[in-house]
């Protein structure tokens, strides 16, 4: 009993704090926002992970591997496509209103020629693979993929207005859509190539699902009706997003290339049966990260109020938000630890049998990003973007200079083992490299929150007491 009184302390802290703000009515408007949110994330996770598994088993690892490739390959370039921009967007929605035609139609015009951009350069960098014309087609067919997701600027439309319910509307059409075309081509026994015009043909219809809410609710919603048609760019305005934003896409680049670096390594140095096997694992393994992004944005405004009272209560509840991540991680990744070979052999069947022992090692990358989670948010309230893209950039190079040693030395194995360390790398050891004095104040958090220390300091409180 005293073991989980010490754990929900933290808990029991923060429910305390937002049940007081329950009455408030700008907190229920946000709460809401993000119910919307979570619902979708949930629906997503259970469905995509449903079709995914059946996607995997009717395309075997090797051509699931494939797959998984030629969109994480894309993935490293798609950076250049949202060119860092959606937080800047957002925010400038909400301080000005007057100025929604110019910033939607300026923003939209970026992201489309950096859409068009990144078919360049891949053009150019599948040059440096040994993809043979067939993968690279793929890659080509997911990278178009890029000009529709330019559209996501009505996203940042909905989310300035506090109206995320249309963008999950828009995803959960979008994905009960895609699903049942996926279940389609398993059932006629399609091709490869059927499933990566598929990814095409999700982003065509997010974008008519975006461009149909944002017409249905301009007249609800604003002063003057916008339409598509009156949308405007502004030079000016593009320079000015474009200094502000560099930054946040270098960042973006950075954490793309945790994300997919590994399984175009492992398709370079091994094969794509390889790849399908390493994917497998990572679809479950990083199917729980939105559960920390949800959290953290509906515990975060108690923590932006508590600075307004003092800094001593600002980081108290910064470290149970710390404490609370690490301990949720930690019960996902412990049990799946010990019962990740069955987990695969249920889901995917023997044909996947090395992503066991993947998923046992790539699961516990989930304390350490649960972790930065919450970091990060400290970083964009301190104004400190700049120190986090260093923290990011440092975790990125380690995680390639890792990948290209313990994949030649543990195969797959290696590869799940250099994500783990190399967010160790970012979310925890790099702040030793930095002599600012919050930051070196926010490691000792994170060991404390890592090691148990309020544990520890709850059982001498009671041995005191006894």
């Amino acid at each position: 009993m005293a073991i989980i009184s010490a754990l929900t302390t933290p808990i029991l802290h923060f429910s305390s704090h937002i049940s007081q703000l329950a009455s408030h009515a700008g907190f229920r408007k946000y709460f809401f926002n993000t119910g919307w949110l979570f619902t979708e994330k949930v629906l997503r996770m259970i469905v995509g992970l449903f079709v995914g598994v059946w996607v995997a088993r009717y395309l075997g690892p090797a051509q699931y591997g494939l797959l998984n490739y030629a969109g994480a390959f894309v993935g490293l370039f798609s950076a250049f496509a949202t060119l860092g921009l959606d937080g800047i967007v957002v925010r400038e929605l909400v301080k000005d209103e007057s100025r929604q035609n110019e910033l939607i139609g300026t923003a939209f015009c970026l992201k489309l020629m950096g859409a068009f951009g990144v078919l360049v350069i891949l053009a150019i960098a599948v040059n440096f693979t040994s993809n043979d014309s067939y993968t690279n087609t793929l890659v080509f067919i997911i990278a178009s993929a890029t000009i529709f997701q330019s559209f996501n600027v009505i996203d940042l439309y909905f989310q300035s207005k506090v109206l995320s319910r249309y963008v999950v509307f828009a995803n959960v059409i979008s994905l009960l859509i895609s699903s049942i075309v996926k279940v389609a081509l398993i059932l006629n026994e399609a091709p490869l190539i059927a499933f990566a015009w598929v990814v095409l043909f999700d982003s065509v219809v997010l974008a008519l699902g975006f461009i149909f809410f944002f017409l249905k609710t301009t007249n609800k919603y604003t002063n003057t009706r916008i339409a598509l048609a009156s949308l405007t760019f502004n030079k000016s305005t593009a320079a000015a997003l474009l200094r502000e934003s560099w930054l946040m896409a270098v960042a973006g680049a950075a954490i793309l290339i945790y994300m997919k670096i590994d399984q175009v390594m492992i398709k370079e140095m091994l094969d794509s049966e390889a790849v399908g096997q390493y994917s497998a694992a990572v679809r479950i393994s990083e199917a729980w990260y939105f559960i920390p992004m949800v959290i953290t944005s509906s515990l975060f405004p108690a923590i932006v109020n508590a600075k307004k009272q003092s800094e001593e209560l600002y980081y108290a509840r910064l470290q149970r938000l710390y404490d609370l991540m690490v301990w949720m991680a930690i019960a996902i990744a412990l049990p799946m630890t010990f019962l990740s070979d069955w987990v695969i052999n249920l889901l995917y069947g023997s044909a996947y049998s090395q992503a066991g022992s993947v998923l046992m090692i790539h699961i516990w990358a989930g304390v350490f990003v649960f972790l930065s989670v919450a970091n990060d948010k400290w970083f964009y309230m301190e104004n400190k973007a700049n120190l986090l893209t260093i923290k990011v950039s440092m975790g990125a190079l380690s995680n390639i200079l890792l990948n290209y040693v313990l994949i030649s030395i543990y195969d797959i194995k290696g590869a799940a083992l250099s994500t783990l360390i190399s967010y160790l790398i970012s979310v925890v050891l790099s702040d030793i490299f930095f002599r600012h004095k919050k930051i070196r104040l926010l490691f000792v958090m994170k060991i404390r929150a890592l090691f148990f220390v309020h544990v520890y300091e709850y059982f001498l409180r009671k041995k005191n007491e006894l």
